[in-house]
């Protein structure tokens, strides 16, 4: 039994992951499909429709957005619809908590500062890994604004939340480790360890020694 409850484990640790994948790829499609094609009905005969073409549809609207919002008129219009949902009660700290976080990973967000650190924590020699998210002054609220610290967010480990303390330069150092690195090893508790790319040509002269 214990051999085969191990086996059944391993099957699940490596298939759930996978599987988790695709039904997220799989659920978006197919909401996206739901959602845009009952609205292509509405303009075209059902005869004319073709499974995917909400899919379709909603890639191009995505992109056509996208190609928008380099226009001034278009980021004024959306600054003052912005505007509006930052002054309704309960909604504005929601979608402001989303936007930012989005904002981060946007590629059109071209940030002054982006690292991956590790943070020392007193004199115990304790460290843990952190990124920098603000690192511009102006940008921090006017009592943190002192001195020359920075803001960086430390991730908790099998849950999604963390804090954001401010931290003096002096006591981060950057780390030779991409976003999605850290915090795939902070997430999981650094159990997996980090996947470590060996030189072959120095992997066989210490083989050969």
């Amino acid at each position: 039994m214990k051999f085969i409850s191990r086996n059944v484990l391993t099957g699940l640790v490596t298939i759930l992951p996978i599987a988790l994948t695709l039904y997220l790829v799989y659920w978006l499609v197919v909401s996206v499909e739901v959602a845009l094609g009952s609205l292509i009905r509405l303009v075209i005969p059902s005869s004319l429709y073709v499974p995917g073409m909400g899919l379709l549809v909603g890639l191009l609207l995505m992109f056509v957005i996208g190609l928008l919002m380099h226009a001034y008129l278009v980021q004024r219009l959306f600054s003052m619809a912005e505007d509006l949902l930052f002054h309704m009660p309960l909604v504005k700290s929601i979608y402001r908590a989303i936007r930012d976080f989005f904002n981060y990973f946007s590629p059109d967000d071209h940030r002054e500062f982006e690292q991956v650190v590790s943070v020392s924590i007193g004199e115990t020699g304790m460290r843990v890994i952190g990124f920098v998210t603000q690192a511009r002054p102006e940008r921090l609220p006017p009592g943190f604004r002192e001195d020359d610290n920075i803001l960086v967010y430390l991730p908790l480990s099998y849950m999604i939340g963390g804090y954001a303390v401010l931290m003096p330069r002096t006591a981060v150092r950057p780390l030779d480790m991409s976003m999605e690195e850290a915090m795939r090893f902070t997430l999981t508790a650094g159990v997996t360890g980090v996947r470590v790319t060996e030189d072959p040509v120095r992997a066989g002269n210490s083989r050969r020694q």
